[in-house]
């Protein structure tokens, strides 16, 4: 039977246990997946039949007698462990250097640039918890219109400013210039809008943020199924991640509830290709803030959804299920975590399959490709055969 649509849906954030090299990352002992399974807000049975508890490695939960999917660990090859990276290793691109990190500040040369490109002064300028930057900053930004900078332990540079004092569109303008300064030896993953709203001390985030990645360097899924003539549609952060090298259609969305409703309307549409998701509420609202309970829920909320997913897919589509990285909320620090993430897979097409460990990310992206029909030039080995 012919592929005629691939489903990828990122879980971003959700880890299933330390990677091998976890402890030059300084994250040994981390596990997203143990961590929020012991909320009794934990619920999956969705993914449960599907194999994620059949999973090599994978000592939580009960695992399925007879799996109704496909699954496996991937290992990141990538130097990193953030959104970019992740992404871009799940689409066949393997980072093989690390992206500069900033854990004192960005220095004096790059400061005076922003304010001489933004017209605007600089607060902060240190490594940052994003909710309580806000919290500490928040009214100094409005009453000066200055720009809260800041970054964390990822290759990123993040500013915040109040939708009152500075509206989106300025916001989004700083961002871009902000980009083209932090190229060469500057040369951060993302760098990243986000708004706020509120008064101190009830400041909040909105959904309205932005990430203007780094071009890749190489090869992707997105960029060589666009160049077939095929869909390539990103739903969330995607077309961010990707510098919108790739991508034919994006869908903003707001929050995860809202991700898994624009999903989920692309089944009635008659698209042929790939629809590549990303559902960010996981790593940014409970992931970062050490919510087992709140992520645990959201990952319940997720499986409850999915179910509905599954049932509306037909013949010719098939659905990959798997992380970025991880962001275990029970885990010291609120940093993402260098861990394995899981790869679940499903559709009349797919036959269940225990696939173990696998050597990289990219793997993923090899299968997309090789189910669709196209050769190209990106790494990572193919299991394609291994399920169909």
């Amino acid at each position: 039977m012919e592929v005629k649509r691939v489903f990828i849906i990122v879980l971003d954030s959700f880890g299933i246990g330390a990677a091998p090299d976890a402890a030059l990352f300084g994250d040994a002992g981390s596990n997203t997946l143990a961590s929020v399974s012991r909320s009794r807000s934990f619920s999956v049975p969705n993914m449960q039949k599907l194999g994620l508890f059949n999973i090599q490695g994978v000592e939580v939960g009960n695992p399925a007698e007879f799996p109704e999917g496909a699954y496996a660990r991937l290992t990141e090859k990538s130097k990193g462990k953030d959104t970019t990276t992740g992404h871009w290793e799940l689409a066949g691109l393997v980072s093989e250097q690390a992206m500069p990190t900033f854990p004192n500040g960005f220095p004096d040369e790059v400061i005076t640039e922003l304010e001489r490109r933004t017209g605007r002064g600089i607060l902060c300028n240190k490594p940052y918890s994003g909710t309580q930057v806000i919290v500490d900053y928040g009214r100094e930004q409005l009453q000066t219109g200055k720009l809260i900078v800041y970054t964390s332990a990822d290759s990123v540079l993040q500013i915040a400013a109040h939708e009152d004092c500075i509206p989106l569109e300025e916001l989004y303008r700083c961002c871009t210039e902000a980009r083209e300064v932090m190229q060469g030896k500057y040369a951060v993953g993302r760098v990243i809008a986000r708004p706020f709203l509120g008064e101190y001390p009830d400041f909040y985030r909105t959904s309205e943020r932005r990430d203007y990645s780094l071009r890749p360097p190489g090869r992707t899924v997105p960029a060589a199924v666009a160049d077939c003539g095929m869909d390539s549609i990103g739903i969330g952060k995607i077309s961010d991640i990707f510098a919108g090298e790739g991508i034919t259609r994006s869908l903003h969305i707001d929050g995860n509830k809202d991700g898994m409703d624009k999903t989920i309307s692309m089944l009635d549409e008659d698209f042929r290709g790939l629809c590549f998701v990303n559902l960010v509420d996981f790593d940014s609202q409970y992931g970062h803030r050490n919510d087992v309970d709140g992520y645990a829920q959201a990952l319940t909320d997720f499986d409850m959804r999915l179910g509905e997913f599954m049932r509306g897919m037909r013949q010719e589509d098939i659905l990959f299920i798997t992380a970025d990285h991880g962001c275990d909320p029970g885990f010291e620090g609120t940093d993402h975590t260098r861990e394995y993430v899981p790869m679940l897979a499903f559709g009349d097409i797919i036959k269940p399959a225990d696939l173990g460990t696998r050597g990289s990310f990219a793997d993923l992206g090899a299968t997309v490709l090789e189910a669709l029909g196209i050769d190209d030039e990106i790494s990572g080995e193919s299991f394609w055969k291994q399920i169909c």
